[in-house]
């Protein structure tokens, strides 16, 4: 029974609750029963927050009163480390903030409190966020549900694990380069990364690259985080790159616009790419063909020249070393090992960080022009399944190549602004789980879930439990 309440979808669980036939109580207890059974394993969620029992007993006090009720009232739902929880404590990862405890929520936090979620804790995360695995010295690192030994992502790897295994219905992530994607790809869930100042980043940490960083949701099922976004969304007066773009409503994802035309591209600049994930991002392009869309294949010659990675590590490097000096200074011996070793790399200099600006203008002129002709770009998320933990390099097919390359299909739409989900479309044969990514234009969230919705639908009959 445990089970089946915890694989129930956070439309779903709140309809129950709406309905009576469940009571908030029992799904609150069902998930923290499959946390306490399962998260030894897993090491996803890394602090409970008290008072998830008492939250449930008022909202189930309110259901038998009648009175009004949230969109996600009764439902459980988690955030990753680096979101600030009031009275809770959020560690970013780091020894440096392992005490850490935040006086308020995050915005994206309060709003899903205030549609009646319950937040029943954090989830692991790598050290202040700045890594594609996820591992700390706080609490270790995350399993990845479907084979023990590959990585989870990162840097939304616990949120990933933890929704995969059904300790949590529903998450909230961050995105830099990869972090809501990739581990949504890795884990076999789905991941919601809106246009940049779509969600208030208020609450998260670090409060650098702000003009990169997204905030959006994750869960098992595209309607969840249609949902979840329309809560989050919106200005909050205190984050200033947040806009107020009205959110459509997510209500008829299946109606498609006719003409609307996705160009697809399975290597390209994301090159070198597994063969089974061109596989799998090619089958989608069937499947969204077949469901009305007009599909064709583009290469993306333009973007060759311009290497996300490097913008991405040249402008992240500029901006993250003298933002965490006045922090770490005297501390380094605290810091994690992959943190130790990215604040080795060489600042560059002033020119290097101008031409890398300059790069990333040109990365975004190429994909206005993409978009002056297509609605969407379907493409991986991740050039392989999960890889095992703390590899050196990455093997693809015959390729060897650096780590990083786990960003490569993911980072330019970060350095873009652009909205982007990652959907479950296939296997690997060791069974792991394979996404495909969709991108849209700005604020055409309702455009991209609907396509994203259609490839769930297409894969609702290979879709799996992970063996945990």
């Amino acid at each position: 029974m445990v089970q089946d309440i915890c694989y129930l979808s956070a439309t779903e669980l709140a309809e129950h609750i709406r309905s009576k036939d469940l009571s908030p109580v029992e799904v609150v207890t069902a998930h923290l029963d499959r946390i306490d059974a399962l998260n030894h394993k897993l090491n996803a969620v890394v602090t409970l927050a008290d008072g998830a029992i008492e939250d449930a007993r008022k909202a189930e006090d309110a259901v038998m009163r009648g009175a009004p009720l949230g969109a996600l009232h009764g439902v459980p739902f988690t955030s990753k480390d680096s979101l600030d929880g009031e009275g809770v404590r959020t560690t970013r990862g780091s020894m440096l903030f392992k005490d850490h405890m935040p006086a308020q929520d995050a915005t994206a936090a309060a709003r899903l409190k205030q549609s009646g979620g319950i937040f029943l804790g954090h989830t692991n995360v790598p050290e202040f966020v700045f890594w594609f695995e996820t591992d700390n010295l706080v609490f270790g690192r995350t399993e990845n549900p479907w084979l023990e030994g590959r990585t989870s992502g990162g840097s939304s790897g616990g949120e990933a694990a933890g929704i995969a295994a059904g300790l949590s219905p529903l998450g909230i992530g961050s995105d830099l380069a990869c972090s809501i994607r990739q581990p949504a790809s890795l884990c076999g869930i789905v991941g919601l990364k809106p246009t940049h100042g779509r969600v208030p980043l208020t609450g998260h940490w670090p409060e650098t690259l702000l003009r990169f960083m997204h905030i959006g949701p994750m869960a098992r099922t595209v309607q969840d985080v249609a949902v979840a976004l329309t809560i989050m969304a919106g200005p909050d007066g205190v984050d200033p790159y947040a806009v107020g773009v009205p959110v459509p409503s997510f209500d008829s994802m299946e109606d498609i616009l006719p003409g609307l035309k996705v160009g697809w591209c399975m290597e390209g600049p994301f090159a070198p790419v597994a063969s089974v994930v061109k596989d799998t991002v090619a089958k989608a392009a069937r499947a969204l063909e077949s469901s009305g869309y007009h599909v064709e294949p583009v290469s993306l010659e333009g973007w060759n020249r311009l290497s996300a990675q490097d913008i991405s590590l040249t402008l992240f490097t500029g901006e993250v070393v003298p933002y965490l000096e006045p922090l770490i200074s005297g501390h380094e011996c605290q810091l994690s090992p992959p943190m130790q070793r990215r604040l080795e790399v060489l600042e560059p200099s002033l020119r290097e960080y101008q031409s890398a600006w300059s790069d990333c203008e040109h990365l975004r002129h190429e994909l206005a022009r993409f978009f002056s002709m297509f609605d969407l770009l379907l493409c991986p998320t991740t050039v392989v399944p999960a890889h095992p933990h703390s590899v050196t390099e990455l093997e693809v097919d015959t390729n060897r190549v650096p780590p990083r390359n786990a960003v490569r299909a993911t980072v330019p739409f970060d350095l873009t602004g652009s909205p982007a989900i990652s959907v479950p479309f296939g296997w690997s044969a060791e069974g792991l789980p394979i996404g495909v990514q969709l991108v849209s234009r700005h604020f055409e969230e309702k455009t991209l879930l609907q396509a994203a919705s259609a490839l769930e639908r297409a894969f609702l009959g290979e879709k799996r439990r992970p063996p945990v």
